[in-house]
């Protein structure tokens, strides 16, 4: 469960009000020095959405996010870790370096599993600190104690560098 607490504004809670909530499938577990991340969904795709969604609702209430734009975000990797490790990357970098891009969703389109690619979509905008409440910065993705779990119920293990 999201336990996070963010001061809204009066223009922010009404963002919030004007859109569906967001599906969330994550919850922060403690970590010394650092957060991590667990992510769960029906699919493999969607437990990695939620990775993504877990780490952008670390920076900020998403809730507060119009779906204005679309950005497609593509990624590759030798086995299923390092694509979850540079999928992720490649989401923090439109943030950090880019578009300023935060999405209030994103969908995984495809992985291929022989060819180790991913294709996905995420609506959302430019981060502005006037609009979106400000969390902790998120410095990088680590591959410390990465867990993929495909059985049954897909989950993700990841910790991020704050």
């Amino acid at each position: 469960m999201d336990d996070r607490q963010y001061e809204l504004t009066a223009e922010q809670r009404a963002v919030k009000d004007k859109y569906p909530p967001v599906s969330k499938k994550y919850e922060y577990l403690d970590h010394t020095a650092d957060v991590q991340l667990h992510s769960w969904g029906d699919t493999v795709e969607e437990a990695f959405e939620q990775a993504v969604m877990a780490m952008f609702g670390y920076m900020t209430d998403i809730e507060t996010v119009q779906p204005l734009k679309t950005l497609e975000v593509k990624a590759e990797g030798h086995d299923m870790l390092s694509l979850l490790y540079n999928f992720m990357t490649e989401w923090l970098y439109q943030f950090s370096a880019e578009t300023f891009f935060i999405p209030r969703e994103m969908k995984v389109v495809q992985i291929d599993r022989t060819n180790y690619t991913i294709r996905s979509i995420g609506w959302g905008e430019e981060f502005d600190l006037a609009k979106h409440p400000q969390g902790t910065e998120v410095k990088a993705i680590t591959y410390s104690a990465m867990q993929i779990h495909e059985e049954e119920s897909p989950q993700i293990f990841v910790i991020i560098d704050i």
